[in-house]
């Protein structure tokens, strides 16, 4: 197994297998926060704090089509049984905040938010020969570059006063939503002969 994608081509390009595995599953992880992020959009923004919702739904919808014009796509039959296994794994778990149900929705959508952004590091995967010139190298740089910015909303809500009273449970939540995404993230990286951990 190698720590980066490829073999590379002779002009620099990530075999359009790994682009096509890559793409779906971040594909799916994004999509499943652009969906999460629209369906707590409220019909008219109130507050100061909804419009930075209505900002990371953008964000994210703008993550899942830039993916899908840039990727060299190629047939690939394990993806159907393999994205099912992922959209599963974006539904939203329970979460125990006592005293507090309303702010349950926000915080599942908050941690799995934080761990697709802190989790997935897909520039990481690209070796120094990749062509800058190669919209799928392009794409990953630019997912990683925004998930920096994206995470800071995260991590400014998570740690806000309004859950200070829930801070084990959400700190539970987070840690279960870490695991989880590193845990697909590596089984798909090993489907297609790459170990993050080299």
């Amino acid at each position: 197994m190698s720590g980066f994608l490829g073999p590379l081509d002779a002009e620099g390009r990530v075999p359009p297998q790994q682009q096509t595995r890559v793409a779906a599953f971040l594909i799916s992880a994004h999509g499943a926060l652009a969906r999460q992020f629209a369906l707590a959009l409220p019909l008219r923004i109130e507050a100061a704090w909804q419009t930075e919702l209505n900002a990371q739904f953008y964000r994210e919808s703008e993550i899942v089509s830039l993916l899908q014009r840039a990727t060299t796509w190629v047939p690939d039959i394990a993806l159907g049984y393999m994205a099912a296994s992922w959209e599963t794994a974006w539904l939203p778990p329970p979460i125990a905040l006592t005293g507090d149900r309303s702010l349950a929705p926000s915080v599942n959508l908050a941690t799995l938010a934080h761990a697709v952004h802190a989790a997935i590091r897909p520039a990481a995967l690209l070796p120094t020969e990749a062509s800058p010139a190669d919209p799928f190298v392009l794409a990953l740089r630019r997912i990683e570059f925004e998930s920096g910015r994206l995470l800071q909303a995260q991590i400014l809500f998570l740690k806000g006063p309004e859950l200070l009273p829930f801070r084990d449970a959400v700190s539970a939540a987070l840690e279960q939503r870490h695991n989880e995404v590193r845990r697909l993230w590596r089984e798909m990286l090993a489907s297609i002969g790459i170990d993050p951990r080299e």
